[in-house]
Formats: structure tokens, C-alpha cells, sequence
């Protein structure tokens, strides 16, 4: 049997070898490393495959949450909800910009954004909603724009772990994971279900002005060489990353059927346990699996934890400490036990190995191993 990873990208490689050969083969003979052809080409594919208007390529997912955020006007002391039970970067970014992270908490089954926890969280102050898709699956969107929609705050989704995932409305629309908002954000880190050999991010959106406008963001401001019309950052895909991107995204969907797969397996195996709580699903939401995440409610984690590291097998904890519980964000607004669902999450997640590589022989010794 192959040693067991929590991501298997070397395995992965050895499937696309010549084609990502390929890609970086010809940047290196261009020499076009920063915004050559490369860059244009993937931005293209990913329209396509996204149905997003608008595609900007930048540095990381990091990034596109600020360039998002820096677009949308918002003045300092400006509120953002977002869930309290994700990772920081969502709240990072806002901070950064001066603007005030409020955070929610999120559902017991999906561990996504709770959508009555936004609504009661909302003050004449709020100007956006920070969606996370959080392991893979949408938060529930429609709800959530209705929301929105009547008290005329932006949305921007982060969909940096959720590429691919497809929400379908009441009226049948079906909808890519971060083409629903204003805004959306993902991440190329490579770990991700489309990942890159290094970092990379990309913002979607329908709305041409909203991309000129973070286009020039993400160029220091400029739309015309040397000419800079307001403050911007530095953030750019480059062409290395692009080619490795170009060459992976037709694979997406297999990719996504693989771990969709693996989610079957585990599921089938862990349906039955009341102490093992399989991943939630939201019906209206595809699953991409990003990650695979137990809820282990009346079993100890730290030595479920050990127990599967004697036997070679890497679990995580995505993620042990919600947000308003980091020291950098404490607010003297929350306490322990305000954010009850969150709190609980934090103490009883378990992630397991989840990639396009995982085979039966591995499945069923992981499986063993959780279940001995």
C-alpha cells in the first residue's frame, strides 16, 4: 500500500506529468514569467468552466479577499459579518482595511454560515456578508442574497475551499461556487481541488465595473502604465502557476468525482455510528469535498488522533480555535459561549485524508483504523 498523505500531489503529478511539463516548458522558453500569454489563457479556461463574467488572476486567495474588499468603497468602523468558525484569512482581511469583522456562528450540520445568525447580527452599520464555503459545500446562498438584497449589503463569497461546487436556486438556476454574489474569491494553494505548485488566487464577478476596478487594485492602481489612479496592492497570478493551472482544470470535474467518491466510501462506513457524525449536506449544494470533516461527539479526538498517527495516517483539525476566541481578534463584544455551534465544532472536528489519489486498499485501512 502507498504511504497514506492528507494530500496526495505527488501521485497526481505523475498522471499529468507531460502536459504540465509542457506548460512550464514553454514559459521558460517565452520568458513571459510575469502576465504573459499563460496568465490570459487560464483566465479564459476559467471563465469558461466558471461561467464568471470576469476572471482576475492574483497572488493568493489572501489577496482576492482584500481586492474584493478594497473594490467595494467601504469606509473605516464599516461592518462585515462573516462566520466565526473558519479560517482567518476572512477576518484577517478585513481587519487589515480598517473595516470591522462580525463574526456569527455557523450550522450544526454543514458548519457553514447560519443564515438567522447573519440576520440578527446586522446593524445600520453592516455594508457586506463574508459567505464561507466552508470543506467544499456552499452556504446557503438564496436565503443569504435575499438578506442581503433587502437591507443592500454586498455579498462576497470565499469560495477559496468550494471551486466547482454548484448551488441550484428554486427556480432550477444552477450556479458555480463564487459566481453568486458580488464577488467572489478563490484560492490556488496547492492543496487545494485546483491547485497550483506555489500560491495563486483568482476574483470572479459579473459586474464590469466592479472587475476594472479590482483589476487596477491588483495592479497598483494602474490601468495605464505608470499612471496611478488610486491605491492598490501587487498581486498578480504568474505565468508558471498559470501553465500548472492550465494544465489541471481539465481535470477538475474528474478530481471532484474522485473525492466525491472517497466521501462515499467514508460515509458508507461511518453512517451507523452515533459518535462519528458523517460531513453534513445541504440539498440545494454539490459537495466538492475539500476537505472530508468528522464530528466526533462522544469520542475523544486527541487519541482518535493518535491512534491513527501510530498507524501512519494524518488527520487535522480544521479548525481548533474560532475566530472571535484568537487573541488578535478578541472583542470585548463576544464571550465564551456566545458562538455555541461554532465552539463545539471547534472541539470535535476531524479531518481525514482527502484527495484524488485515495485508493480502496487505503480507504478500508482508514476506515479500520477510525472504527478499531
Amino acid at each position: 500500500m502507498r504511504p497514506i498523505q492528507m494530500v496526495d500531489l505527488q501521485t497526481q503529478y505523475q498522471k499529468i506529468k507531460a502536459d504540465v511539463d509542457r506548460g512550464i516548458e514553454e514559459v521558460i522558453a517565452s520568458a513571459q514569467f510575469i502576465k504573459g500569454p499563460k496568465v490570459n489563457d487560464f483566465r479564459q479556461h476559467l471563465e469558461q468552466y466558471t461561467g464568471a463574467r470576469h476572471v482576475i488572476p492574483v497572488g493568493n486567495g489572501t489577496d482576492a479577499l482584500q481586492i474584493a474588499l478594497m473594490a467595494l468603497g467601504l469606509k473605516p468602523g464599516d461592518e462585515v459579518i462573516t462566520p466565526t468558525f473558519t479560517f482567518i484569512a476572512t477576518a484577517e482581511v478585513v481587519a487589515l482595511l480598517g473595516l470591522t469583522p462580525v463574526v456569527v456562528d455557523v450550522e450544526w450540520e454543514t458548519m457553514n454560515i447560519s443564515v438567522e445568525a447573519v440576520r440578527r447580527a446586522i446593524t445600520p452599520r453592516t455594508k457586506a456578508i463574508v459567505p464561507v464555503h466552508l470543506f467544499g459545500q456552499c452556504a446557503d446562498m438564496e436565503p443569504l442574497l435575499a438578506v442581503a438584497k433587502e437591507h443592500h449589503l454586498y455579498v462576497v463569497e470565499d469560495a477559496c475551499q468550494a471551486i466547482g461546487a454548484q448551488y441550484t436556486f428554486s427556480d432550477g438556476t444552477v450556479r458555480q461556487a463564487g459566481t453568486m454574489g458580488d464577488i467572489g474569491c478563490t484560492s490556488f494553494f496547492p492543496s487545494k481541488n485546483l491547485g497550483c505548485y506555489g500560491d495563486g488566487g483568482a476574483i470572479f464577478t459579473n459586474d464590469d465595473a466592479l472587475a476594472d476596478h479590482m483589476q487596477a487594485i491588483a495592479n497598483h492602481g494602474m490601468r495605464v502604465r505608470y499612471h496611478h489612479d488610486e491605491i492598490g496592492v501587487n498581486s498578480r497570478l504568474d505565468s508558471l502557476q498559470a501553465a500548472i493551472l492550465d494544465a489541471k482544470l481539465p481535470h477538475l470535474d474528474e478530481y471532484i468525482a474522485a473525492r466525491q467518491a472517497a466521501a462515499d466510501f467514508y460515509d458508507k462506513a461511518f453512517s451507523e455510528r452515533e459518535d462519528i457524525l458523517i460531513p453534513g449536506r445541504l440539498a440545494a449544494s454539490t459537495h466538492v469535498f475539500h476537505q472530508y470533516t468528522l464530528r466526533l461527539v462522544s469520542t475523544d479526538r486527541d487519541a482518535m488522533r493518535e491512534r491513527l498517527a501510530a498507524n501512519n495516517i494524518p488527520a487535522m483539525v480544521y479548525y481548533p480555535i474560532p475566530l472571535h476566541m484568537q487573541k488578535a481578534y478578541r472583542n470585548p463584544r463576544y464571550r465564551e459561549g456566545d458562538f455555541p455551534v461554532a465552539e463545539r465544532l471547534a472541539g470535535c472536528v476531524l479531518s481525514l485524508p482527502m484527495h484524488t489519489e485515495l485508493d480502496n486498499q487505503q480507504l478500508e485501512y482508514i476506515v479500520r483504523s477510525v472504527l478499531a
